[in-house]
């Protein structure tokens, strides 16, 4: 009874989220994009950190599609290339985030009281220093890395995760069907895991496909920067990097990677913006 359910709130959410075209449109790149980072290595021309001296800054030709860079690395096998470590940024540090933010949220909301003052006091001070600050700190002190920038990334995005899932247990704690399960003595830890939590995911959901594209764009910055990954592995923030000092000369070194961080934060804020639509029991009418 409980799957049948599951399937048919399912399909009413993907009825009504095919309504909106921006959205399949958005889930469609992202997609797109996903597969082409698991298959850079069939899809790319040459390595990532194949060289070409006598292809420095060659334009676009047969041998090099999108053109090559100043050591004459291939443009396009570098942007399929990127796309693993900037999904990977987005993806990881949001599930990182989502994980730790949503049980503070979870606990803080269902406890209340002091458990919920302690947690959002110290969520408080978290969010008193602006998010892009923390992070770039963040992945200064622990050393300029992927895995560094992964971290950098999800811990500056839990106190977002965390109030929204409070917001969300607070309209949910005090429902029928928790009074029922608190009457026959189920303890909190499974009241909070097998009924509040999952009741209040609808906005979580919503939260985590627009937050991949804030972790695509933050950790691009990050690279940009130098705080990210590092020579000779491609990502698409580091690629913006080498190329703004030619620019003039040669725009589309910079220009082709931004746009592919672009279209990365477009389509999941389309997507988004569509779960959001879909999600909302307001809607069903």
């Amino acid at each position: 009874m409980k799957k049948s359910r599951k399937k048919s709130k399912l399909k009413d959410i993907w009825r009504r989220l095919k309504k909106n075209k921006l959205a399949v449109a958005g889930l469609f790149v992202l997609i797109l994009i996903i597969i082409i980072a698991i298959i850079a290595p069939v899809l790319a021309p040459y390595h990532y950190s194949t060289q070409d001296s006598k292809s420095s800054y060659a334009g676009a030709s047969p041998a090099h599609i999108l053109g090559a860079d100043k050591l004459g690395r291939d443009l396009l096998s570098r942007l399929l290339f990127g796309a693993r470590a900037s999904l990977q940024m987005g993806f990881i540090a949001i599930a990182i985030a989502a994980i730790i933010g949503v049980t503070i949220g979870a606990i803080a909301g269902y406890f209340g009281g002091w458990t919920d003052n302690i947690c959002m006091r110290v969520l408080d001070i978290y969010q008193a220093i602006p998010m892009l600050l923390l992070c770039i700190t963040l992945a200064a002190i622990l050393g300029p890395s992927l895995q560094n920038a992964i971290i950098a990334l999800g811990v500056s995005h839990v106190p977002s995760f965390a109030r929204l899932m409070r917001a969300s247990v607070l309209t949910v704690r005090e429902k029928e069907f928790i009074e029922s399960a608190r009457a026959i003595n189920v303890g909190n830890t499974r009241i909070i895991l097998t009924h509040v939590v999952p009741n209040a995911m609808a906005p979580i959901i919503v939260e985590i496909t627009m937050g991949i594209g804030m972790c695509i764009l933050a950790g691009s910055l990050l690279s940009f920067v130098g705080l990210g990954v590092q020579p000779p592995t491609p990502e698409w923030g580091t690629m913006i990097s080498d190329g703004r000092s030619v620019m003039r000369e040669h725009p589309t070194l910079a220009l082709y990677p931004g746009v592919c961080v672009m279209l990365s934060v477009l389509a999941c804020n389309l997507l988004g913006d569509g779960l959001r639509d879909a999600l909302d029991p307001r809607l069903k009418n």
